[in-house]
């Protein structure tokens, strides 16, 4: 029995998997970053108190 090759469409469709992971890695790596922040500058016992942004 013979293989077929794999067509483009579904290379093109994990691309675009992979383009979304990446940006939602970026911005949870924005948020933490933003947390840790946001916890070095807060007093040591307010530290649920600090808001940050894109945070309800």
């Amino acid at each position: 029995m013979e293989r077929k090759s794999p067509s483009k469409k579904p290379a093109q469709k994990a691309l675009s998997k992979e383009d979304r992971l990446k940006a939602a890695l970026k911005a949870n790596m924005g948020r933490r970053k933003a947390q840790a922040q946001a916890r070095a500058a807060a007093p040591e016992g307010n530290i649920e108190t600090v808001k940050i942004e894109g945070q309800e």
